[in-house]
């Protein structure tokens, strides 16, 4: 009863009811009827409706016909995953460079809105969803490779001033691409993400040291791996050739990858309390060490990068800001065939945490099975 759909009896009347629909008398009519917040189906059956006047409206406003479905907006499925017209094209572009495409990009359609063919942004895409803030290795940094990603996406109107517009609407005016990745990116990014990010900022907690961004949906635990000792091992080495030569700074730098390292490792290996519970999961299904399950959601997937000692801000743990995300019990009570009914006297509880032997006893108990 929290939505009502209203279909017409003709597709030729569509026009008429969508104009009425989104029209002020639609909604001053609904509220003569019923002031609720939410309405039944069966106060929209008494609502009053002219057709023959609102085919004339829709006549007037749509002469070719209603518009094709379309969105601009990143968080909405029917986005065609494009930097160039977005609401938020810098984002997009992140998303892009990280390896992120939305659902018409990977093959899904919905009704007069196909699925897309590649753009050609595709080869700026890194191939295993993480990309450092500074150079490591031999890759360039992402404030570069971002950059050659937006030249691409807007073509011939590229320009700085291309550039400075976009890091205005970013709330990022007179300052540098690099510096917005680094300290607004993954603040903005959790906001519009409604809090369920899924492009991560992963920091050792100083503004030049060690900073990757990484796609969520990519970061297994091969990957997870390659993140301490192929980037960050990288940036480590480096620290230490620089503290031989003298370079300032070094020192801090490598004191901060090291501890940085330690606390990636405990997420590898996922001993309590840095491991992921799934509520809804018995206990021999729950995951070993960082091998998530995307369909569990953010939410509890992100738990153990909160977890860890924090290296900036309160509660973020190496995240570099903190999604207002808890893990307090859900709203409602388990049904009694509910894994953890009895454990937790039918409450939804998330905030629990189970050692790596506890786990791999009730595997192996199940496979004995």
């Amino acid at each position: 009863m929290n939505c009502g759909a209203i279909w017409p009896h003709a597709e030729s009347d569509l026009p008429a009811v969508w104009v009425y629909c989104s029209s002020k008398e639609f909604a001053t009519e609904v509220r003569k009827l019923d002031q609720q917040l939410k309405l039944t189906t069966a106060t929209l059956l008494k609502i009053p409706f002219d057709l023959a006047h609102w085919q004339d409206v829709a006549a007037e406003k749509y002469p070719h016909g209603l518009p094709k479905p379309f969105s601009s907006d990143p968080t909405q499925w029917l986005f065609d995953g494009h930097p160039a017209g977005a609401d938020q094209p810098l984002h997009v572009a992140v998303a892009r460079l990280l390896g992120y495409q939305w659902p018409r990009q990977t093959g899904s359609s919905f009704p007069d809105c196909p699925a897309l063919d590649p753009d050609g942004l595709e080869r700026h895409a890194d191939q295993d969803g993480i990309v450092c803030i500074p150079p490591v290795g031999r890759e360039s940094s992402a404030s570069d490779r971002l950059l050659n990603l937006l030249a691409a996406a807007y073509g011939g109107t590229w320009s700085n001033d291309t550039l400075s517009q976009l890091l205005a609407g970013a709330d990022h005016a007179g300052k540098s691409l690099e510096t917005w990745l680094r300290e607004k990116f993954f603040t903005q990014h959790c906001k519009l993400f409604q809090h369920r990010p899924f492009i991560w900022h992963l920091w050792d907690g100083l503004r030049d040291g060690f900073a990757a961004l990484v796609n969520y949906h990519r970061l297994d635990y091969k990957t997870l791996e390659a993140l301490i000792y192929t980037y960050l091992g990288d940036w480590i080495s480096r620290q230490k050739q620089d503290i031989a030569s003298g370079v300032d700074g070094a020192q801090e730098r490598l004191a901060a990858a090291e501890a940085l390292k330690k606390k990636l490792e405990l997420i590898l290996e996922g001993e309590a309390p840095y491991d992921i519970f799934v509520r809804w999961k018995p206990l021999e299904q729950q995951p070993i060490g960082w091998n998530p399950d995307l369909n569990d959601g953010v939410r509890l997937n992100i738990r153990p990068f909160m977890s860890v000692p924090d290296v900036g801000k309160k509660g973020a743990g190496v995240l570099r800001d903190k999604p207002n995300i808890k893990w307090d019990k859900d709203r409602g009570k388990d049904v009694a065939s509910a894994p953890w009914f009895h454990q937790f006297n039918g409450d939804r509880i998330n905030d629990h945490h189970l050692t790596l032997e506890e786990k791999r006893a009730s595997q192996e108990d199940s496979h004995a099975r």
